[in-house]
């Protein structure tokens, strides 16, 4: 075993078993510290897969007496957890039926012979998709059109340097474009829904996927063309500004796909019913047949129409159960386990204690304590996982807003949506990490870029929620 991953896998049981004996077994908040600092270790450095350190709770609270076994296992049938299986499954029959390709690839034909505007399509491409399916499947989908448009531009103009600065630019562009993306809708990235679950966890209420959008998605905008701002005018200036015949490389990748089949036109119509209901349900809910009607529900209606509806012609259906072995199901049981260990840390005070601690350093002002909340959220996502950071920091979030008589949303937000933009390391998120695979970014590059625009992405998020926070609302 190599001693990088060994010591995080031993330190983990260590410290929990340390955590235990000072408190002799009796003390329920260095109890629930301890299974904390387990899952913390583990979830950070990934000495163990994340799926597998979130059902800790399912062992350790029932044996140490925080929770018994039937409630810390209600924690992983979330309605929320429903909602993202039925997104995973929508984005499945995106992908399996090359939807995605052709919405991508009709999307950059429009974008002309114009560096930048191919920049700014390949970027806005990907950040629409992103609001659908995960940012990774974006990632990986939109990488090798990326590839094929630099080869075209190296062979098409004969300044090495300038094609060399279009390549980077677009990777990162496209990187960057994902992670922005996702937090447009609340199933666009996981810690979207964490934040959900917790809210209606707290207060009762859900956050519907229509007040979602129309809250988050000015904000995904004002990011996004933030950064393509800063790509275009200030990070990378190319010489060559147009090169004739990238539609036909557009036009042969279409090509290539064909028409659209029965199969795809069916998994659009699925997608775009989904969609609509989504966003109108709260008008849907005025009518007494579907008053009950929630955004889990649609999901899984959804989900269980691509099983049903048949593809074609001796075709099967759209999806089979086989394909349901690439769904994440790790990041489920991620869901459930952050989810149990909040519930842990609200039965045993130990958010209230976080919280009479920043109480005591009295910070000026609440805008003060929203922008240090989302610098927080945004660097130490450059470290570890956005959907376990969320998992373990938004408890103590609504703790701090009990204790500054805050909205809880008004400081979640900006933890929240802060943890998707992590710009600086290949490891913070997976877009980072594909485009970084590539070889044509240097990591020198990436941090330096990065960094400025988690600045820059700090005080945006910031701002925006501490004004406009309060049109989010059930």
């Amino acid at each position: 075993m190599r001693l990088k991953k060994g010591l995080p896998l031993i330190a983990g049981p260590l410290l929990f078993v340390l955590f235990v004996s000072l408190s002799g077994g009796t003390s329920a908040q260095l109890n629930m510290l301890a299974c904390a600092l387990w899952m913390l270790v583990w979830w950070i450095s990934g000495a163990v897969p994340m799926g597998a350190t979130a059902l800790l709770p399912l062992v350790l609270f029932p044996m140490l007496g925080i929770l018994d076994f039937r409630s810390t296992a209600t924690n992983y049938a979330n309605p929320v957890i429903f909602l993202f299986l039925g997104g995973f499954v929508l984005a499945l029959a995106l992908e399996k039926w090359m939807v995605h390709k052709r919405i991508a690839l009709n999307v950059l034909r429009y974008s002309g012979n114009k560096l930048n505007l191919i920049i700014l399509g390949s970027m806005a491409a990907t950040a629409l998709l992103s609001m659908w399916i995960s940012n990774t499947a974006t990632s990986v989908m939109m990488l090798p059109i990326g590839m094929s448009i630099i080869a075209f531009i190296k062979e098409k103009i004969g300044d090495e340097k300038t094609a060399t600065t279009f390549g980077v630019s677009l990777l990162l562009g496209i990187a960057y474009a994902a992670n922005i993306g996702g937090t447009a809708t609340l199933v666009g990235t996981p810690p979207n829904l964490v934040l959900s679950s917790f809210y209606q966890q707290e207060t009762g209420m859900q956050l519907g996927f229509s007040s979602w959008l129309f809250f988050a998605l000015p904000l995904a905008i004002l990011l996004f063309f933030s950064v393509v701002f800063l790509q275009h005018y200030v990070f990378f200036r190319l010489k060559v500004k147009k090169v004739a015949g990238i539609a036909p490389l557009i036009e042969r990748e279409l090509g290539k796909l064909g028409r659209a089949g029965t199969s795809e036109k069916r998994v659009l119509y699925i997608f775009g019913a989904t969609a609509l209901l989504w966003i109108f349900r709260g008008q849907l809910n005025q009518w007494s047949v579907f008053k009950n009607l929630s955004d889990p529900m649609i999901a899984i209606a959804s989900a269980i129409c691509f099983f049903a509806w048949p593809a074609g012609k001796e075709k099967g259906a759209l999806l089979n159960w086989e394909d349901t072995r690439n769904l994440p199901w790790g990041i489920i049981l991620l869901f459930g386990g952050g989810l149990a260990l909040a519930q842990g840390l609200k039965e045993t005070e130990v958010v209230l204690l976080i919280r009479q601690i920043i109480e005591q350093l009295n910070p000026s002002s609440l805008f003060l304590v929203v922008l240090l909340i989302c610098f927080f959220g945004v660097f130490l996502t450059e470290i570890m996982s956005n959907v376990a950071l969320v998992s373990v920091f938004i408890p103590i979030v609504f703790a701090i807003a009990a204790g500054f008589g805050s909205d809880k949303l008004g400081l979640a937000l900006p933890l929240t949506i802060g943890a998707s933009c992590a710009f600086m390391f290949p490891i913070a998120t997976p877009p980072n990490a594909i485009v970084y695979a590539s070889g044509l970014i240097k990591m020198k590059q990436m941090l330096k870029i990065g960094f400025w625009l988690n600045l820059i992405c700090i005080v945006l998020i910031s701002l925006y929620t501490y004004f406009f926070g309060h049109l989010l609302h059930p």
